[in-house]
Parts: C-alpha cells; structure tokens; sequence
C-alpha cells in the first residue's frame, strides 16, 4: 500500500521536473560521418522532426528543447559503416514513473542529410516532416501528422493519430493513419491511402490506387491506373486520367458515388445503387434490362470491370475530355 509519505514524495518530484522544464534550455548539435548513397535511422521517445536533403555528405542533427532532457533522457549516436543512428530513449525511471510526460511540441529535432539517402524515423508523439530526399523514407509516428515533400523514392508513413500530406513523390506510396485526413498530390508510382478517421483527397497518381476511409469521403483526380475506392461515412469521387481503362471498384455505404471517365475508354461497366438511381453522360451498350438503380454494359467495346457500388446514395458516371487538365 502507497504510504501518504510517499504519495507526496512523488507530487513534490513532480512538481520539480514542472519548475525545471519553466526554464531549462537544452541544445545538441551532433555532426556525423555519412556518405550519399548510405542509410540514416532515428528512434525518438521524444519531439518533433524536421529531415531535409541538403548536404553533399555528413548528418548533422540538432536537438533542441526548453524541457531538460540531459537528465532525463539517454542519447546515442552509433556511426557504422554507410548508416548512422541516432536514438533517444527515456531514462527506465522517467518511463515507469511518467510515461509521455514531456510536451512533443516543446522538443525539436532538425536533421540534415546527403540528399540521396535512405531514411527511416520514428518518434513516439510528434510530427515528422521530411523534404528533398532521393531514396527510400519510412517514417512512423504515434501521435502526430506526417508532411513530406520532393521524394524520389518509395515511401511508407503511418500515424496513429494524425493527419498526412504528401506531395511530388516518385515512387510507390503507403499512408496510413488511424485518426486524420490524408491528403497526397503528384506521385509517380502506386498509392494505397487508409484512415479511420477522415477524408481522403488524391490528385494525380500515375499507377494503380487503393484508398479507403471508415469516417469521410473520397476524392480523386487524376488517376492514371486502376482504382480500388471505398468509403463506410462518406460519398466517393474519382476522375480517371484521360485514356485511363483500367477499370477498379469505387464504391460508398454512406453516400453517392461519381466518376469521370475519357468516353474514348475500353472497360465494362457494373453499376449498381441501393439508395438512388444510376445515370450515365457517357454512351454504353447496356446488357440486359435497363432499370433505374442498375446499369450493366461496355464501352466501346468493353475490357477491364469498373464496378460502382453504392448504398447510401446514386451512382453517376461523367465523361472528361481527353484534353482535361485537372
């Protein structure tokens, strides 16, 4: 049984780290031996991180805070060969006795390496931005948003509370969130995108594209492959690039689904809606009866399946001009 002694023990001890962080001032500036071409690793307890590609070689990394984190946490700096990491670790009393104690946004941690490197950064509770790196990134938060920007390479990001913004990414792309908005522009590869918790907006993807969210809507533009949409709370819009037919499901159980379409394009199409009508701008040879909640034919000529599906709302399919800019 926890005694009053120590019951206030623990109060005053923590009051005390309260009274430090008003007015510590902690600063690290570490530079480290890293080549292009070679692999940078951060595991933080701690902080939000800014990465950016900037240097011809070396990592440099800064951490700053107003918390004192000296006496608190353990740093790390291993320099191997091709492949710095750095870790951050609370100290095994700090972790027991307090958890996440320490505020994220108070801790910033500023990186900078060769511009072709390899990334992979983690952080228990802040956000991560990434820019202007040529290589593979992975970056994993437990608490905050992912912002990353001028990728070349593939990339997979994943918060468990936060939103997600990408944009100019020339690979293949993961992002997954269990509490935000995704919202991913210019990406030159394939693009799977799931959140829990928010919308989801696309715009130009060359390759084949998932996107699914359990708590609002869909919106794509610019699809150049084929397209796997879903939404469980919201309606789903996807405009297919000119000369697109690959075809794909779109589909809604809490509101309407739309596409748009080149009239030029070869694919069958299953359209079908629970919650409303069907209608087409586009012409399709329609296969069996015509009614008002279905629609199943070609166009020109038919090819891959576009399935619409929808059961909270009316499916309608639009045609774009081959020439349509977004």
């Amino acid at each position: 049984m926890v005694t009053r002694t120590r019951i206030v023990a623990i109060v005053c001890l923590a009051l005390g780290l309260s009274a430090t962080s008003a007015w510590a001032d902690f600063k690290m500036d570490r530079k480290l031996t890293l080549e292009p071409g070679g692999s940078f690793v951060l595991e933080s307890d701690i902080g939000e991180v800014t990465l950016t590609g900037a240097s011809a070689s070396g990592a440099r990394v800064v951490v700053t805070s107003d918390e004192d984190l000296d006496r608190y946490f353990d740093f790390t700096f291993d320099e191997a060969a091709r492949t710095v990491t750095v870790r951050i670790k609370r100290r095994g009393t700090m972790r027991r006795l307090f958890g996440n104690w320490f505020d994220n946004d108070r801790t910033r941690i500023t990186i900078e390496v060769p511009t072709r490197t390899d990334v992979r950064v983690s952080t228990s509770g802040g956000s991560i931005r990434a820019s202007r790196v040529d290589g593979l990134v992975g970056v994993h938060t437990s608490g905050g948003s992912l912002d990353l920007d001028a990728i070349e390479g593939n990339v997979d990001g994943t918060t468990s509370g936060g939103s997600i913004r990408m944009r100019d990414v020339r690979g293949d792309v993961r992002a997954s969130t269990s509490g935000g908005s995704i919202n991913i522009s210019g990406v030159r590869g394939s693009l799977r995108a799931n959140t829990s918790g928010g919308g989801i907006n696309i715009d130009e993807v060359s390759g084949d594209l998932r996107a699914s969210t359990s708590g609002g809507s869909v919106d794509v533009r610019g699809a150049g492959g084929r397209v796997d949409a879903s939404s469980s709370g919201g309606g789903v819009t996807v405009r297919f690039a000119p000369g697109n037919s690959s075809g794909g499901v779109v589909s809604s159980s809490g509101g309407s689904v739309r596409t748009e379409i080149d009239p030029a394009a070869r694919v069958s199409i299953d359209a079908s809606a629970s919650g409303g009508s069907v209608s087409s701008d586009v012409p399709v040879t329609i296969q069996g009866k015509i009614e008002s909640h279905s629609l199943r034919g070609e166009m020109n000529g038919g090819g891959p399946l576009l399935r619409l599906r929808s059961s909270g709302g009316g499916v309608r399919i639009a045609g774009i001009s081959r020439s349509a800019s977004r």
